[in-house]
């Protein structure tokens, strides 16, 4: 290792360029340093996500609130923190001699407990059903339970306690124990069932992570150069970027079809009537019109997207993307009542 940074070094010092040293960098360090370029930079503030990985970094969190940013960080559950109406104890009263004692203190009667312990002692009052975004069978929804707490990560060597935040705990029906704990800098007069979607909103990060690597490509780099593989990613994001941007202008689709329940694609384009459909594609060329017309059924979240629109023939074409499922797009350019089709990936 030695010899090759001497080898690097070597060469450029004969090209004239300026060695640029690069030390080892955690990923919580990696990540505050990009949180810090984006508020310098000016970048839109939002609220950061970060999973037990990132989460169960106490001074990554501490950072990120002295920048001035709220997060939701999933955490472990062994993580210590001071159930309310607990903390440390103060710092012992100054004897006169030598410097002020300043460390807050800990002793048998004060002391922290896990999260799950915590969990376990909350009353079955405080746990309730949330419905946080529409799926594709059914809504999604589970057992939650907030509280304010403070954190309790070595704080005896802290002068003061660190502030309260949420703790927000998910446990669903069935389990034997919490499966998911959260710290949270969100307001404290925060709607419970908002403080749920914004910690699940990192299965949209995910969603969006997935689709960039297999959809659009960024998994399919195979340089070696750096530079090769930032202008790969940016232009991959850039394209993604303007995809979704598309897909917020697509209108909805029930409305133009008066449909009040969910339809799988082939039950709307093959004109099949089912009970909870009695929509045939001829219904839909009414309602598309003769010129290329989209429309797309979309929920909350953007768990599914219906587009027929009219080719040059006169037939319908459907292009269905699910992203919950093998995110492929199904094409079938055939005439109405046949059930033929490809599948193509995009």
């Amino acid at each position: 290792m030695r010899a090759c940074r001497r080898r690097i070094a070597s060469i450029c010092r004969r090209s004239g360029r300026r060695t640029v040293e690069v030390a080892f960098k955690t990923k919580p360090a990696i990540a505050h340093e990009h949180l810090r370029w984006a508020c310098a930079a000016g970048l839109p503030r939002g609220v950061v996500l970060m999973d037990a990985g990132y989460g169960a970094d106490t001074d990554l969190r501490t950072n990120i609130t002295a920048l001035g940013l709220s997060y939701v960080a999933g955490i472990m559950p062994q993580t210590s923190v001071w159930a309310p109406g607990t903390g440390p104890q103060p710092p012992k009263n100054w004897s006169g001699c030598g410097r002020p004692p300043k460390l807050l203190r800990r002793d048998g009667k004060h002391q922290p407990i896990s999260v799950k312990k915590l969990a376990f002692a909350l009353p079955s009052k405080a746990w309730r059903k949330i419905t946080w975004r529409e799926a594709t069978a059914e809504p999604l929804s589970s057992r939650f339970a907030r509280v304010r707490v403070r954190a309790a990560h070595r704080d005896y060597w802290l002068a003061e306690s660190r502030p309260e935040e949420w703790l927000l705990i998910e446990w669903p029906e069935g389990e034997e124990a919490p499966t998911k704990y959260w710290f949270s800098t969100l307001p404290a007069n925060i709607a419970f069932h908002q403080l749920v979607d914004t910690a699940k909103l990192r299965w949209r990060i995910e969603r969006d992570y997935q689709e960039l690597k297999q959809e659009v490509g960024l998994g399919h780099f195979e340089g070696r150069g750096w530079r090769g593989f930032h202008h790969h990613a940016t232009l991959c994001i850039a394209a993604y970027g303007f995809l979704v941007s598309e897909r917020e202008t697509i209108p909805p689709l029930y409305g133009a079809l008066g449909v009040k329940h969910k339809l799988s694609m082939w039950q709307l384009g093959i004109g099949i009537e089912t009970a909870d459909m009695s929509t045939n594609t001829s219904q839909v060329a009414a309602a598309c019109g003769p010129t290329p017309t989209w429309y797309a059924r979309d929920d909350s979240r953007g768990a599914r997207h219906l587009a027929p629109f009219i080719a040059p023939q006169p037939c319908i074409r459907w292009i269905h993307w699910d992203p919950d499922h093998d995110a492929t797009m199904r094409i079938g350019g055939e005439a109405p009542g046949r059930r033929a089709h490809s599948q193509e990936r995009l």
